[in-house]
């Protein structure tokens, strides 16, 4: 497990609990978990790392709890309760200096805990049915939340009386209509104090906190469908943006055009990654598939079958082509490890099996019933 953990550029967090890793050079992928039996309780909704070295891993599941991940171990070495039922889903999670942590629930309270404290030593209410907390990169104590019917706020998690920006709801329409908002995902825009997020009514915004102005300062739309995740290429100037039917988009942050689709994606899109340094973006969702587009030519470069409906991805910041490289390495798909199979999924599939075979032997027994009739 030690070695295949350092092997691993990608990792994916899936419905069934499963934290799973994929090495792009070696056309490999694992399966790590700390239970024999699965439940959706342990399913993982956000990822992050635990420290800039990127060594752990931390894994935030439906029923509260941040388990931490070694990757120089290969084994999950720390559990920790951080939230419970009436909170709902973690929506965000992140590291803190000092060895903190940082968490979001959709309830929208954001903690910050403390290794030596079962108790959060910061607390600030967000507002209700937030969908997503994203950590500035450049500044680990500025935070971004948004949700449904709650719009766009940065916080200072060193001043938590009040959000420091708070994003104003858009112009009614041409019927003087109240028009809703429903922030799905946001980033920070690097070298700027500019936020840009996408909507659940297929529109992308930025933000800048820098003018007084609190309404949006550019508005883009994107296809008719929900849009679910986004992310920022490491170029600049553009964001991608994924919707629930499987659409995959570049649009350019100075006009608000898309540039161009990427192709190949079948089901809803719930997380989109690009790598730090090369023109990359990882995409995951619904259809249990792990896909690696080139930005430049919007080519398929890598994609790779994981069993499981994944919700959430994590890159290195390494090159992907990179990492594990050796023997084993070369052309052809990447196939995931066959002797740790998704015992969730496995066990639907024996049902289905079994219930088609009786459908199978129905009309044989009602044959035979007809004829003990006849005679």
């Amino acid at each position: 497990m030690e070695e295949r953990a350092r092997l691993c550029s990608v990792w994916l967090g899936s419905e069934t609990g499963i934290l799973k890793g994929v090495s792009v050079a070696r056309k490999q992928a694992f399966n790590f978990c700390n239970s024999s039996h699965l439940s959706r309780d342990q399913e993982v909704r956000v990822l992050a790392w635990a420290d800039p070295d990127e060594s752990e891993l931390l894994l935030g599941s439906v029923d509260g709890s941040v388990k931490t991940f070694s990757l120089e171990k290969g084994v999950f070495t720390d559990t920790r309760r951080c939230g419970d039922a009436q909170d709902g889903c973690f929506t965000g999670l992140g590291a803190l200096p000092g060895g903190a942590l940082l968490t979001c629930v959709e309830r929208g309270v954001v903690r910050v805990w403390r290794e030596d404290k079962s108790e959060p030593v910061t607390e600030l209410n967000a507002g209700a049915n937030v969908c997503r907390m994203r950590q500035s990169p450049v500044n680990a104590q500025r935070v971004a939340t948004g949700g449904k019917e709650n719009g766009l706020k940065l916080w200072d998690l060193e001043r938590p009386g009040g959000p420091v920006f708070t994003a104003k709801n858009l112009r009614d329409d041409w019927l003087d209509l109240r028009r809703p908002h429903w922030v799905r995902d946001m980033a920070f825009i690097p070298d700027s104090d500019k936020v840009v997020t996408c909507t659940g009514h297929h529109q992308v915004h930025v933000f800048d906190p820098s003018t007084p102005q609190r309404r949006p300062v550019l508005e883009a739309e994107f296809g008719e469908y929900p849009l679910t995740a986004l992310a920022l290429p490491a170029a600049g100037g553009a964001v991608v943006v994924g919707n629930t039917h499987g659409q995959v988009a570049v649009l350019d942050l100075r006009k608000g055009l898309v540039r161009g689709a990427l192709k190949g994606l079948a089901g809803g899109v719930r997380a989109l990654q690009c790598h730090a340094s090369a023109p990359l973006v990882a995409s995951c969702g619904l259809d249990r598939f792990l896909r690696v587009h080139s930005l430049d030519d919007r080519t398929l470069q890598h994609k790779v079958y994981l069993k499981s409906r994944l919700n959430c991805l994590l890159l290195s910041r390494r090159p992907l082509e990179e990492a594990g490289a050796g023997p084993g390495a070369g052309p052809g798909e990447v196939k995931e490890e066959q002797d740790e199979d998704d015992e969730v999924w496995a066990a639907m599939e024996q049902v289905e099996e079994e219930a088609g075979k009786r459908k199978a032997e129905e009309p044989e027994t009602q044959k035979k019933t007809k004829k003990k009739k006849k005679k």
